[in-house]
């Protein structure tokens, strides 16, 4: 098949005009002028550099054999044989030349790429040649050679193996939680009045020590009274234990150290009790007015200290065994875009959720601004990459079958090997290869699948040109 364009447009219309003239573009050829017109073969038109046909000006797709103006009055543009398109790499010589005995044909294969394979040159259905195999474009250990021009067109590049540190991130998503050793709740241990409630609001802030409350109760009032008599009476050593055993009387019922010292330096027994506050932190519940009546157990305060939380994370089940208490983390707060809060693992909850087949991490982050809120968004990134460098390739350069991954090896001039590999992490765009790929080799990262085409397609040639010299 002649691989040209329009090198043969005089000998087309020498045939065309037997069936009566044809026409090209816009211009209407004639018996008579096809019979006059001079039969140029595609070789002595390079050769001669004469013009083919004619070219509309502007590009359009108008074309004609003799001069021709356009509407406007703007004469066609030649177009010899050298500025002919060609399609094919490399183009096919008239008359072809007979081939060196260094190189010598195997086979001829189907153009289209079916499985059909000649011992002789021939043609297909449609009139074009079959593509001429030599033996050293089908060598027997599986690697597979294209023409530069095809590497180039299909953008084929390769890329050498190198030492790299893998960074892998794990990103989830998860709620800011407050530490549950970091909260303290408020409640009496006796029936008691609250006579008096500070000015203390839910959200508020509170420090160590700070008034909450005053409460009287018959039972602490009690209390009190037998321990002041004890300190008011000359104890002997056999009394003295009975004194030890009034004042942790108090301390049973949670009265504050402050208070007992109070009673202890004054030797009065009060008749309301100040209440304060555990902790530093936020107050998460406020239950009391003044004037009620508390019931031993009951919640009357719950105080939190939130320059600690906990980021709770779910990740998904197939990178759990990638984690390890201790490892870094970084938290993103929705809320403040840009900012990061870094922590570490410390507890890796030993259960998955079976419904979404996820494990929960928990990260314990420093908040001493308390800008991390309960039950806040925040999203978090783990490193678990390896610290040392590793052997990587491109990302890009694998093939996964799902079964195994392989790689195409460059070998140089337009060769290229498949080669089964191991790999290992992936992170930044690379992954690991821990068999299969040394340092300094390179290996094909883009349009690696077209070249997997190419070798697919030569593998199945070469079963039925085996088949076909057996029989």
């Amino acid at each position: 098949m002649n691989r040209t364009i329009f090198t043969s447009v005089a000998v087309a219309s020498l045939i065309a005009a037997t069936a009566g003239g044809f026409l090209l573009g816009r211009t209407r050829i004639q018996p008579n002028d096809a019979r006059n017109m001079a039969v140029v073969t595609p070789a002595a038109a390079r050769d001669s550099g004469i013009t083919v046909y004619y070219q509309d000006p502007d590009g359009k797709p108008f074309y004609s054999l003799a001069p021709k103006k356009t509407q406007e009055g703007r004469d066609y543009r030649s177009v010899p044989a050298s500025a002919d398109i060609s399609f094919e790499d490399p183009p096919v010589a008239e008359p072809a030349p007979a081939m060196s005995a260094e190189r010598k044909i195997k086979y001829y294969r189907n153009p289209m790429g079916l499985p059909d394979t000649s011992p002789t040159p021939k043609k297909d259905s449609m009139g074009m040649d079959y593509v001429a195999v030599f033996e050293g474009e089908d060598s027997d250990d599986g690697s597979v050679k294209l023409s530069p021009g095809k590497i180039q067109r299909t953008g084929v590049k390769s890329e050498p193996a190198a030492l790299r540190v893998i960074r892998t991130l794990i990103r989830a998503p998860g709620t800011i939680q407050l530490d549950e050793r970091r909260i303290s709740v408020i409640s009496m241990r006796a029936e008691s009045w609250v006579q008096k409630v500070a000015d203390v609001t839910t959200g508020a802030k509170v420090t160590k020590g700070q008034l909450l409350m005053e409460v009287y109760s018959p039972a602490v009032a009690s209390a009190a009274a037998e321990y002041v008599t004890t300190l008011n009476s000359k104890i002997t050593s056999s009394e003295a234990a009975y004194g030890r055993g009034s004042r942790q009387r108090l301390m049973n019922l949670d009265i504050p150290e402050a208070v007992i010292v109070a009673i202890e330096k004054t030797r009065v027994v009060p008749i309301a009790i100040d209440w304060t506050a555990p902790r530093d932190g936020l107050v998460l519940e406020r239950n009391v007015v003044e004037g009620m009546r508390a019931q031993p157990g009951e919640v009357l305060f719950r105080v939190a200290d939130p320059t600690v939380v906990w980021a709770t994370i779910d990740v998904a089940e197939r990178d759990l065994g990638a984690l390890a208490v201790g490892q870094p983390a970084v938290i993103k707060a929705r809320g403040f875009p840009g900012r990061e809060f870094g922590g570490k693992i410390s507890v890796i909850y030993p259960q998955v959720n079976k419904e979404t087949r996820t494990g929960r991490v928990r990260i314990e982050l420093a908040n001493p601004d308390i800008a991390l809120l309960p039950d806040m968004y925040v999203d978090a990134e783990i490193n678990t990459g390896n610290p040392a460098s590793v052997v990587t390739i491109p990302d890009s350069s694998v093939l996964d079958t799902g079964t195994k991954q392989a790689v195409f090896i460059d070998r140089g001039e337009g060769r290229f090997e498949p080669r089964e590999v191991k790999i290992g992490h992936r992170g930044d765009g690379y992954v690991e290869v821990t068999d299969g790929v040394t340092e300094g080799e390179a290996v094909v990262v883009s349009a690696n699948f077209l070249i997997d085409a190419e070798s697919n397609l030569k593998a199945a040639l070469r079963g039925f040109s085996d088949a076909g010299a057996q029989q």
